[in-house]
């Protein structure tokens, strides 16, 4: 009776709360893509100032690449100008905690900006401090109830987004193996102690493996997912083909694609619980933005073929264009946490949702050529 009920009120409140028919097109032609993508980039430069994160943040850290990756596909200059204001104002510095993986994070856009002008000022500092972990891990337990571990080993499963790029890319551009084995190392450790073998997704930590949601759902955080099925591309474009841990991330990233696809709404929206969409019942699109940029990819890069993934991520990038209100403000997206939340709506927005709905309007562009 409980349920009915629960059900009952989402279709009395759903309504009233979801968006209004966007203004944008969510075709997914070169020219819709642009015009919405070039629509939400612009919003937030322009209220950037506002927004209470520093600007050295991790939640900044995605949505630097998303504008950096967006303004290099487009040639949209500024995008590009943006986080280069931002790089040269801090001295391509990060913050100052060398092991805590969010730290890192805003050094994908800087490597990125390094890959396009060849400016090793842009490199060095996250270089040198990369280097620095990499030949002095950590020897504190990968646990996120240690004082020391929950810092220090990436011990929560948006780490895996935050930091074990820098540490792909950087071993890319160097050919030091220091970095990637560092990076399968810590990696592989926070798989083997998130990652559910039997739901084919991941706990947000360890704190959470014992949680139910209402439903008796193991709870299974979007968000936190999304961090991981975005970590996976960005890991993989910069390995080798002939890399002999390869297959480990094809084979992670294809288990999470099924998960992922079978968790969409009827709508074509992920929520902020993946396994309790009832309790959780409005969509939460910086998830549903990194799945999209996650099945976008491995679609333009043969490892997921098959109209069951073409078709979520059409239905998923609709949902994510019904989102953008009419000034380009991206709304939806959960606030800071570490745990599913319901909270949002149609102008709950946040930096870390509008670089992932960055990310996947590219790869969107790209399938296009």
């Amino acid at each position: 009776m409980k349920g009915f009920f629960v059900t009952l009120l989402v279709a009395v409140l759903l309504p009233a709360s979801m968006p209004a028919q966007s203004r944008f097109s969510s075709d997914m032609d070169r020219e819709s893509v642009t015009e919405v993508c070039n629509a939400v980039a612009a919003w937030q430069i322009a209220n950037h100032g506002s927004s209470r994160h520093h600007q050295l943040d991790w939640t900044n850290g995605a949505l630097y690449r998303g504008m950096v990756e967006w303004g290099m596909l487009t040639q949209n200059k500024d995008c590009i100008g943006f986080v280069m204001d931002i790089g040269q104002k801090y001295g391509w510095r990060m913050f100052d905690r060398p092991y805590h993986a969010d730290d890192i994070c805003v050094a994908q856009a800087f490597i990125a900006l390094y890959r396009l002008y060849g400016d090793d000022r842009m490199l060095r500092p996250a270089m040198e401090r990369a280097w620095w972990v990499a030949t002095h891990p950590s020897d504190a337990p990968l646990n996120k109830l240690d004082p020391v571990g929950k810092d220090e080993r990436w011990s929560w499963c948006d780490a895996l987004f935050m930091a074990a790029p820098v540490y792909a890319a950087l071993y890319q551009i160097t050919g030091e193996e220091e970095y990637v084995r560092y990076m399968d190392s810590e990696f592989k450790e926070c798989a083997d102690s998130l990652y559910d073998k039997e739901d084919h997704l991941f706990y947000r930590d360890c704190k959470r493996i014992p949680l139910k949601e209402p439903n008796g759902a193991k709870q299974f955080w979007g968000r936190g997912n999304g961090w991981v099925f975005a970590a996976i591309p960005s890991i993989l474009q910069n390995l080798p083909l002939e890399y002999p841990g390869r297959n480990y991330y094809i084979d992670m990233f294809c288990e999470l694609a099924d998960a992922i696809v079978a968790a969409q709404d009827e709508n074509g929206a992920w929520h902020s619980s993946l396994l309790d969409p009832v309790a959780y019942p409005l969509p939460e699109t910086s998830a549903s933005a990194f799945f999209c940029y996650g099945l976008a990819w491995g679609l333009n890069n043969g490892i997921l073929a098959g109209r069951a993934y073409r078709k979520a991520l059409q239905r998923g990038w609709e949902s994510l264009v019904q989102a953008v209100n009419p000034d380009g403000k991206l709304g939806f997206i959960q606030p800071v946490g570490a745990a599913p939340k319901g909270n949002v709506g149609i102008n709950s927005t946040d930096v870390y949702g509008v670089g992932a709905f960055l990310l996947a309007g590219g790869e969107i562009w790209r399938m296009n050529r």
